[in-house]
C-alpha cells in the first residue's frame, strides 16, 4: 500500500540519487528538438498551473492584436470603473466580495513559499519511513485585521501542537499576534494571524439597553467590530490585571450593560470597595448595597446574600433550575472590586475565614438562584483565591508575567494567543475573555467611562431617580 494512505499529511519527495548517465552522441537537430518539446511542456505546465494570471494576459493580446489599443483599453477600463464605483457605494462589501478574496489568493501565495521552512524549523513536519510530512495548507481568508489560514493536521497531531508554536509562526509569517482554534472538522486547526490593532482605539460607553438580556451583555467591543456579549446567567465572573490594566473599565461597562434593569428594580447591585470608595463612590446612587471601609459590614452583606440564595432555592426547588429575575425578586450581582483584601490581605484571621467560606458558597449555589458575583484581583496566585475555578467566566487584562496567563485562564490558554503579558500599559481594557468549555480565548478591548459618563449614569438610572421621573 502507498505511504501516502498510511499517514495523512502532504508528502516531500526525497532528494534522488546522484548518478552519472553515460555520453550518447546524437544529432544536433534531435538535440534543438528535445529541447523545443521541453520548452512547450513547461510553457504549457504555467500557462494551466497559474491560469488566472496567463488567460486574461492572452485575452488581452488577442484583443490588441484585433483592435489595436482601444480593445485593451476598453477590456480593463469597464471593469475598473465598475470596482471604483462599487467600491465607492458599498465599501464593505466590495472588500467582502471582491478585495479580500484576490488579496486571500495572493496571501496564499506567499504562506505556500515559507511553508516548508516554516513546519520544519517549528517542528510540525514528520519524519515516516524516511519520508517526511508537511501539514497542508487548505485554505487562506483574509479580513479586515488578519489573515485565517486552515490547516489539515498529520495524522498523530492535535491543535495544541499549532498552538505551542504559534508565535514562532506569527514571527515566521509577519504577524503580530495570532489565536489558534479548532476547525470543522478533527482533522482541521485554524490559526488566526493577526496584522493590524482594531482595538487600539479608546471604546466610547455603549448604548445602554432599555431591558438587559442577561444572556447577552454588550459590555466590550471584538476585533471583528461588533460588540461582545457576556453571558450572566448561569455563571460567575472573575477579572484579573496588573495595575492600572482596566479592571474598572470592565465594571463599569457591566454597570452600564444592566442599568436599564437598576432602574426598573429588576437588577440589585451590591457593591464592595474596600479600598475606601475610590472606584465605586462614584457611581453609589447605583446600588442597592454598598461597603467600602467596614469589613464587618462587607461579611454581613456576603451572609445576607448567601440567606438569600438558600431561601429562592428552597422555593424554587423541583419548579425550575433557573431564576428568572423579577422586581419582587430582583436578580443580584454582587461587584468586588479587589477581592483580595477580603480573602487574603484582611488581618483579622477570623473575619478573612468567615468572608472566604460565604464567598465560596455564593459561588457554588449562588448562580441558578440569580445571586452572581463579579469579582476583580490583581494577583492570581492560589493562596490569594483558593477557589479560582469556581468562576466559569474569567477575564484576563494585562499581566505581569507569562505564567499568569494559564494561572488564570486555564492551562495552555496562553499557547492558544491570549497573549495578556503583552498587552501594552497604553491599552487599559483590552484582555481576553475565556468561557468554561470553551478553550479559545476572545480578544476585547471593554468601554471606557470618564468620571462625568459615570455620574450621568448614576443619575438617570439610579432606581430612586427613576421613582422621582415616575
Amino acid at each position: 500500500m502507498p505511504l501516502i494512505n498510511v499517514i495523512r499529511g502532504e508528502r516531500i519527495e526525497p532528494a534522488p540519487f546522484t548518478v552519472r548517465t553515460p555520453y550518447l552522441r546524437v544529432p544536433l537537430w534531435l538535440m534543438l528538438a528535445g529541447w523545443l518539446c521541453k520548452g512547450l511542456y513547461r510553457l504549457v505546465v504555467v500557462y494551466i498551473r497559474f491560469w488566472y494570471a496567463t488567460v486574461p494576459a492572452t485575452v488581452l493580446a488577442w484583443l490588441y492584436h484585433r483592435y489595436g489599443w482601444p480593445g485593451p483599453v476598453i477590456a480593463v477600463g469597464i471593469p475598473t470603473g465598475l470596482l471604483t464605483v462599487w467600491r465607492l457605494v458599498d465599501l464593505a462589501s466590495f472588500r467582502r466580495f471582491a478585495w479580500w478574496p484576490v488579496l486571500g489568493r495572493w496571501r496564499r501565495m506567499r504562506y505556500r513559499r515559507h511553508w516548508h521552512a516554516a513546519m520544519a524549523t517549528a517542528n510540525l513536519a514528520v519524519t515516516f519511513k524516511e519520508d517526511t510530512f508537511l501539514p497542508l495548507l487548505k485554505r487562506v481568508r483574509v479580513g479586515a485585521t488578519g489573515d485565517q489560514v486552515t490547516i489539515r493536521m498529520i495524522t498523530g497531531q492535535i491543535p495544541d501542537d499549532f498552538a505551542k508554536a504559534g508565535e514562532r509562526l506569527a514571527h515566521t509569517f509577519g504577524a503580530i499576534a495570532y489565536r489558534v482554534t479548532p476547525g470543522t472538522r478533527p482533522d482541521l486547526v485554524v490559526m488566526t494571524f493577526r496584522r493590524s490593532d482594531p482595538l487600539s482605539a479608546i471604546v466610547r460607553p455603549l448604548p445602554v439597553p432599555a431591558a438587559p438580556n442577561f444572556n447577552g451583555l454588550p459590555v466590550a467591543m471584538t476585533e471583528d467590530g461588533d460588540p461582545y456579549r457576556l453571558r450572566l446567567f448561569g455563571t460567575q465572573v472573575l477579572v484579573v490585571g496588573a495595575t492600572g490594566a482596566g479592571k474598572g473599565s470592565v465594571i463599569w461597562s457591566f454597570l452600564r450593560s444592566v442599568a436599564g434593569g437598576i432602574s426598573t428594580g429588576l437588577v440589585e447591585v451590591w457593591a464592595f470597595d474596600p479600598k475606601g470608595g475610590m472606584e465605586l463612590g462614584a457611581g453609589e446612587r447605583l446600588f442597592a448595597r454598598f461597603a467600602c471601609e467596614d469589613y464587618k459590614a462587607m461579611a454581613d452583606m456576603l451572609d445576607e446574600a448567601l440567606a438569600t440564595a438558600r431561601r429562592r432555592a428552597a422555593r424554587l426547588r423541583g419548579i425550575t433550575r433557573q431564576h428568572i429575575p423579577t422586581v419582587d425578586e430582583p436578580l443580584i450581582v454582587i461587584v468586588i472590586d479587589e477581592l483580595a483584601a477580603l480573602t487574603a490581605y484582611l488581618t483579622e484571621r477570623q473575619l478573612k475565614d468567615r468572608i472566604k467560606a460565604t464567598l465560596g458558597l455564593l459561588l457554588t449555589q449562588g448562580r441558578a438562584v440569580g445571586v452572581h458575583v463579579l469579582a476583580c484581583l490583581q494577583d492570581p496566585r492560589k493562596e490569594v483565591l483558593p477557589f479560582r475555578n469556581l468562576f466559569p467566566t474569567r477575564v484576563g487584562l494585562r499581566l505581569t508575567e507569562e505564567a499568569e496567563v494559564d494561572l488564570v485562564l486555564g492551562d495552555g490558554t496562553r499557547d492558544r494567543g491570549a497573549l495578556c503579558d503583552r498587552i501594552p500599559q497604553s491599552a487599559p481594557g483590552v484582555g481576553f475573555v475565556v468561557l468554561d468549555g470553551d478553550p479559545s480565548p476572545v480578544r476585547v478591548r471593554f468601554s471606557y467611562l470618564t468620571d462625568p459618563d459615570i455620574h450621568d449614569l448614576a443619575s438617570r438610572y439610579a432606581p430612586d431617580a427613576a421613582k422621582e421621573a415616575a
